[in-house]
């Protein structure tokens, strides 16, 4: 069974993501392609303006020169990872939980959590494939168990 949603493999796919999951999460219906494309461009601008804002407590666990680091992760095509969730979770005051399915049993199984701090329900679910694709998650309930 595939839960994701199918979000494009642009260097966007992890912003996407998010922005598809606080629709689902609030209730919104799906934006179009050319908004959630927006949306997305707009998730990561403001994720790298939090990365400078909280440069003390993140500059220590990106690779490299940070001041290099955050200019690259404002490039559209540049692939967002764990520490861009983190600072998503920060922008949007959300929790976000990542999930990857399990190859023996196909079952969902959580391999991150972020943003718990702004509350530990309706967190915004993302699909993370290996390779560097997140897609934008349904409902993992019933089909997830925690690995944390």
């Amino acid at each position: 069974m595939d839960h994701g949603l199918g979000i494009p493999g642009d260097g966007r796919c992890l912003f996407r993501s998010v922005v598809q999951g606080t629709c689902l999460r609030a209730g919104k219906p799906s934006p179009s392609e050319r908004l959630q494309k927006e949306l997305a461009d707009e998730l990561r601008s403001k994720v790298a303006d939090e990365f400078i804002k909280r440069r003390k407590d993140t500059e220590w666990f990106l690779e490299g020169d940070f001041d290099s680091y955050v200019v690259q992760m404002r490039q559209p095509h540049i692939w967002g990872g764990e520490p861009e969730l983190l600072m998503a979770s920060h922008v949007l005051q959300m929790p976000i939980t990542v999930f990857m399915k399990d190859e023996n049993s196909g079952s969902l199984k959580i391999i991150a959590e972020y943003g718990q701090e702004y509350g530990k329900d309706k967190p915004i679910w993302v699909l993370y494939h290996g390779y560097g694709h997140y897609d934008a998650l349904r409902n993992p309930i019933g089909a997830a168990e925690s690995k944390l």
